[in-house]
This record gives C-alpha cells, structure tokens and sequence, in this order.
C-alpha cells in the first residue's frame, strides 16, 4: 500500500507527544511504501496534480522506540504524482487550508482521503457541533459570530453566570478564556481583540460553561464512528483548560453510561461525513468540542490502558483499503465479462 501523510514538517514534530508519529511509524514498520507531504508544494502540470514528497527508506527491522524511528528515519525526496498513493492520512494541525482541500478535489476519487475532504469543508472542527440541533441535552448552549453585538447581547441574555471565550480556528486550548457576567466592563474589548478590526475578521465562538470544567474534560479517539480509547485531562493549577499542550495532565479514564450514548449517537454523523478519525470532548457529559483536524491522544491513550490503538487505526486503514481494492478488481472483472460477450 502506499500511503501519503500530510503533516506539519518533520522537524517540527515531537517524538515523546505527537500521535501522527505513531501512525507514521506503524505505517512504516508494517513495510507499506511511507511518504510526508508538504501540501505548500502541491502543483498542477499536465491537468496532474504533483507534490514534493518526502519518501521513507525501507527499514529491515522495526525500531524499539518512538525516539530512535524519528531520530534515524532516512528519506528521500522526489516530486511525485499524487494520484499515485492509494491512502492520504490528512494530520495537519489546524486551521484547515482550504486551498490544499480545493486541490485534493482531483483526486479524491482515486485516492482514500482520511478525513475526507468534503466532510472537514463542511465540519470545521468546532461548527461541527453545532450540527447536531435536536441534541441540547448534551450540548452546551454555542453561539458562533463575528458580530460583537450580537456576541455582547448573547452573554447578557444568557441564563449562565459563566461563559466560555475562544477562537473558532484555535487549537490545543489556544486563546480559551472564561467570562463572568458579573465583569462584563471588558467584555467588548475583549471581543473586538478576538474578532479583530481588520476586513478579514475573525469567528470567536461563546459557549455556555459547564460546572465542574475546573475538575477536567474526557478526550474519546473515535475511529470509524466508534470510540477507541479515552483519556482524562486535567488542568493545570489556576487554569480552566485541560489540554495538554496548555499544561493540562491525564489520567486514565473509563467511559460513562452518559459517555458511550454520546458516541452512539455522534458516531453514525461522523461516518456518514467521512470522519473517520475525531476527537470527542465532553465535560460531565456535556459534548463541548468535536476535533476533525489531526485529532489527538494516541500517545497517552496507549500509556495509560497499556494498548496500541495507533496499529488498531491502520488494522482499520488496511481493510478499507483492501475493500477499495477487491470491489474495484471485482468491476474490472464484470467489465471484461460483459465486453466478452458483446464480441
């Protein structure tokens, strides 16, 4: 199988933290042909879509640990027609680059996208809850806008004392900040921060808070519309947001009855959009976020239940991909049945 990662660069990634390493280098041990691409050097020649590939060197024997896989992976690098890998796993950290998804419109037919392209187009990691309108039992009242009035109006109306502030492109708890009604002097200086003076203004999203946030949030890896492992994040000391990567710890967690009927109902949503890989957010059953775009955990998932979910992902990566393989062997073969007997 050949398949294409397309990841924030190299360098950039961290071998104790990053779940795309894992994948990536699962990918590699199983002997698939592995390569990274840097969506910035997509190019169209020839009404075919080529990019600047960097291309993993065959390993005769698995590496022990994550760090040594990163610190002696060896590539090659070679302008390559894209339509040439069969799976593209999309893991770049947000925002989406809407440009990149307009040029993978070509080969979206002939190559397996994950996530797929018109499912993140119309799913915008943090828009996408507000998808699910007859779910307010375990959805927290969101208002997404770029009009500060109409922002400013929605906490002064809102039956919560407390609010959540954040941008709707932002990740790993980037720019969360908590609001009180009973403070609202700075409000719209705040807002006109977020949202920006400019002609390209910013969405900012509110959000009710839910109560007992201060005690963490439950991150779920979904994978094909089922929950494959979860974590529990913990803030860090004066601080409301649980993500790691703002200092948040984790602990093992084990889903709720309230949690898993979350899953069943979101999952269904998520494969119908093509969403195969996701993160659910919730806090004391409250669904706050869904992440569509390179969702993260694997690497405490694993350390915390003892598993390997970054090989259960390509176990499900390879059997989509041999399904894809075989229905299409199978039409060729009706093709030349029907050809035959037309001769």
């Amino acid at each position: 199988m050949n398949i294409c990662f397309v990841t924030d660069p190299w360098e950039n990634l961290k071998p104790e933290t990053d779940s795309t390493l894992r994948l990536i280098s699962e990918a590699v041990t199983r002997g698939h042909t592995v390569a990274l691409l840097n969506p910035r050097t997509l190019t169209v020649r020839g009404n075919i879509m080529y990019g600047l590939f960097d291309k993993f060197e065959k390993v005769e024997k698995p590496f022990d640990r994550i760090a040594t896989f990163y610190a002696k992976s060896k590539f090659k690098t070679q302008r390559l027609p894209v339509k040439g890998f069969e799976v593209m796993v999309l893991r770049k950290d947000p925002p989406l680059d809407w440009t990149m998804l307009n040029f993978l419109d070509s080969i979206k037919d002939d190559t397996w996208i994950i996530n797929d392209v018109d499912g993140l187009r119309s799913c915008s990691t943090k828009l996408y809850l507000t998808t699910f309108e007859d779910s307010h039992e375990f959805i927290p009242d969101t208002h997404v806008s770029k009009d500060i009035d109409y922002l400013y109006n929605a906490i002064e109306e809102s039956k919560s004392e407390k609010l959540i502030l954040k941008p709707l492109d932002g990740f790993g708890g980037s720019g969360v900040i908590l609001l009180e009604k009973s403070a609202m002097t700075n409000v719209r200086s705040l807002l006109d921060f977020y949202i920006g003076g400019s002609d390209q203004k910013n969405y900012v999203i509110i959000q009710e808070f839910v109560e007992g946030a201060e005690e963490g949030d439950v991150r779920i890896f979904m994978l094909n519309g089922e929950p494959l492992g979860a974590m529990k994040r913990v803030p860090a000391k004066g601080d409301i947001r649980s993500n790691v990567h703002a200092g948040g710890q984790v602990e093992k967690h084990s889903l709720t009855k309230k949690e898993k009927e979350i899953c069943r109902i979101v999952g269904p949503k998520l494969i119908a959009d093509g969403l195969h890989m996701a993160g659910l957010d919730l806090i004391k059953g409250k669904l706050i976020e869904i992440n569509v775009v390179s969702p993260g955990g694997i690497v405490n998932i694993n350390r915390l239940n003892k598993v390997r979910i970054d090989k259960k992902i390509l176990d499900f990566i390879e059997y989509r991909y041999q399904k894809r393989e075989s229905a299409f062997m199978r039409k060729q073969e009706f093709k030349r049945e029907v050809e035959g007997e037309r001769s």
